[in-house]
């Protein structure tokens, strides 16, 4: 955010600030998520499904858009990536439930996200954020668009391969990043240890 004399103004919030509007948007995204599955368990491919879906995805960008203006935070850093996993996981295994994906690449792209939450998680008790790239958000646009495109009235009846494609698509996406990450933690903790050992 830049001043009236072209200069960037300093942040409205700091990294440890917890209820700012990036971040009470991003718990909206949260609590809104089950709403949306329940639409999918309930309704299936309706264009009210997709639309609540859209809705909800959106408001990402939204979030983004205030962390940025306003200033990041730690708990941000922590609850978007959540907020991903919610919709994402939430909604796919809704769609297994409805018959509408199989369960293999639903079970990889769960196993990866879950084993992801768990280093962050790890490292964020050892005061290490880990924000997410930008490959990974792709993925995560990837993962969502399979979902819309499962739930979008005619593709889901007359052309549900471009779901499945777009699925298998996230699924090589999640795998990729999930490996650089965890590469990229080997990293740190080699530099840990040598910190360690020449202090």
């Amino acid at each position: 955010m830049a001043d009236p004399d072209g200069e960037d103004a300093p942040p409205v919030f700091g990294p440890t600030a917890l209820a700012t509007p990036a971040n009470l948007v991003t718990v909206a995204r949260i609590a809104a998520s089950p709403v949306f599955i329940v639409m999918i368990v309930s309704w299936g491919a309706r264009w009210a499904t997709f639309a609540v879906g859209f809705a909800i995805a959106m408001t990402d960008y939204l979030d983004g858009w205030l962390a940025r203006r306003h200033g990041t935070t730690r708990a941000g850093a922590f609850l978007d990536p959540l907020a991903d996993k919610v919709l994402v996981l939430g909604g796919m295994v809704a769609l297994v439930w409805n018959g509408q994906f199989h369960a293999a690449p639903v079970i990889v792209i769960a196993a990866r996200e879950l084993l992801i939450s768990a280093y962050r998680s790890r490292a964020g008790r050892r005061g290490i954020t880990v924000p997410a790239t930008k490959l990974a958000k792709w993925k995560t646009f990837v993962q969502l668009w399979a979902i819309g495109f499962a739930v979008m009235p005619p593709l889901a009846t007359n052309a549900h391969w471009v779901a499945t494609l777009t699925l298998w698509t996230a699924v090589v996406l999640t795998v990729w990043t999930g490996w650089s990450y965890l590469r990229s933690a080997r990293g740190v903790a080699a530099a840990q240890l040598d910190d360690d050992a020449s202090g």
